[in-house]
Order: structure tokens, then C-alpha cells, then sequence
């Protein structure tokens, strides 16, 4: 896009851990925005490892670390990210992984949020046990390739970014716990969640609002109430889609992209009650 607003522009990346591998290239590609990392302390606002608690939501820490970035570069673009770990949503007995995204615009009132739930994921933990041998885990999380954390049994955290074995040997005994590093730049499974967001996050500020021109034009709310089949009461499906602007708040809907216009009798709360 030649014209694009963004084309040339420059937007400042609170990062610590090179996460503008992921995060630059389809960026420059759909827009033409050149990422320039920024080496803020982005562990104040929370760690993987509990050392420091995260204030907030994703969201919201995100949206903190580009606004720190821009204080710190003096730019008026900004971005990064926030990754959640824990129980995946819907998949019982699976880890999942959020990874959200945050884009500042101060000049045009801009802030914008995407998420993505992966199931893509080493996030996982292991208790060592005397006489136990470790290698399975360690496969399973894909160690070397992928960093890992040892804390001891009280929490505290004995080792960081352990990627050889003549590191985690000495501290794989019996009690301490080895958890993955969920550090981007030391877990390429993380990287790939964040670089295929960017992807999404390119697309959206790659859409111009209709009304104002400003990029960042997209999905922001659904319409519930799609009739039932049968008896054509409103359903909490989704009957549309809301598109709208995070500038100048305008809005409209479309119809749902996979066609569907009816619900299923076994969804609606009158014919299934």
C-alpha cells in the first residue's frame, strides 16, 4: 500500500527480547511501518517467573509498555506485546497460550488490542524427583531449542534461560522445579504465536476507516440473537458482526463470513429449554 498513512513511519517497540523478529517484517510488509526496538525495562511490568506480579490485564500491561516505549524514544507510534500462560480455555488437561498485541497512534487518538488463544504451546512445569530421569520432559518442551526456568522449593528462582545441560545438571535435583522460559527470544514456539498475531494485527491496520480514514478498521464487537431455525426466536448466537473505528468510534455491521442466517433448535432456549 504506497499511500498508506503509516508508509515510511516509525513506531517505537518496548521490547527487551528481540521480539522485532516476529513483529517487523509483516508489518513492513502490509503497511510499511519500520519497527524500532526500544531496550525499556519491560520486567517491571510483570514477569513469567512471579518475581514480579503483573498489574492488570494483558491489555492493559501491553498498552503501558508501548506508551513507555514512546516515552522513551520520543515517538508518536507505538507497540508491544504480553503473553498469558495457564490451562487452556476450552481443551481440558491442555496448556494454552494468549498472546495480545498493542498499537498506540497519540496523534490520532489510537489504541488497539488484538488477541489470539493458541494451543501451540511448551508451557509446562516438572518436579524433579530422586532418581527420576528427566530427558522425557525435557523433549516434550523441546529443550535445548527452548530455554527453561529452575526455581527451588520455596519459589525461589535459581536460574533463567538454562539452554545446555552443563547448566541445568548441576541444578536438576530433587525438589526444584524446572519450568519452560516463556521469554520470547528463548522460546521459538512463543515467537511463532507472536509473529502469525503481527500477521492479523498488519491486516487490521492495513483497513482504513470508512468515515475517518484511520487505520486500524476491524471486528470490535459481535450482535447476538441469531434466529432459531425453527421457531425464529432470538438465540445467543451470532447474528452479525460489528466493525468499528477505536478513533472516531464509528460503526457497522455485516453479516457473519461463514453464511450462516438460522440456529440450530438444539441452541435456542424455547425449543430446548
Amino acid at each position: 500500500m504506497a499511500d498508506h498513512p503509516y508508509r515510511g513511519r516509525r513506531a517505537a517497540l518496548a521490547t527487551q527480547h528481540g521480539k522485532e523478529r516476529a513483529l517487523a517484517p509483516p508489518l513492513a510488509r502490509r503497511v510499511g511501518l519500520i519497527v524500532e526496538p526500544v531496550a525499556i525495562d519491560t520486567d517491571a511490568f510483570g514477569t513469567f517467573t512471579g518475581t514480579t506480579p503483573r498489574a492488570g490485564t494483558a491489555a492493559e500491561a501491553a498498552l503501558a509498555k508501548a506508551r513507555a516505549g514512546m516515552a522513551a524514544s520520543g515517538l508518536p507510534l507505538g507497540l508491544a506485546s504480553e503473553g498469558s500462560f495457564g490451562p487452556h480455555p476450552w481443551l481440558p488437561f491442555g496448556a494454552g497460550g494468549v498472546e495480545t498485541l498493542a498499537f498506540i497512534d497519540a496523534q490520532r487518538g489510537l489504541e488497539l488490542t488484538l488477541s489470539a488463544v493458541s494451543r501451540r504451546t511448551n508451557f509446562a512445569h516438572h518436579d524433579v524427583r530422586d532418581g527420576e530421569d528427566i530427558a522425557p520432559f525435557l523433549a516434550r518442551v523441546g529443550f535445548p531449542s527452548h530455554a527453561l526456568v529452575v526455581k527451588a522449593a520455596d519459589g525461589t528462582v535459581l536460574a533463567t534461560g538454562v539452554q545446555t545441560m552443563a547448566a541445568l545438571s548441576p541444578l536438576a535435583w530433587p525438589g526444584h522445579r524446572l519450568e519452560t522460559d516463556m521469554r520470547a527470544h528463548l522460546n521459538p514456539t512463543r515467537m511463532a504465536a507472536i509473529r502469525a498475531l503481527a500477521g492479523r494485527l498488519a491486516a487490521r491496520l492495513g483497513t482504513l476507516c470508512p468515515a475517518c480514514a484511520c487505520p486500524g478498521w476491524g471486528e470490535t464487537d459481535v450482535q447476538r440473537g441469531l434466529p432459531c431455525s425453527s421457531c425464529q426466536q432470538p438465540t445467543q448466537g451470532i447474528a452479525a458482526i460489528i466493525d468499528g473505528c477505536n478513533a472516531c468510534g464509528h460503526r457497522e455491521s455485516r453479516p457473519r463470513p461463514d453464511g450462516v442466517t438460522a440456529a440450530s433448535p438444539a441452541a435456542c432456549d424455547w425449543c430446548n429449554p
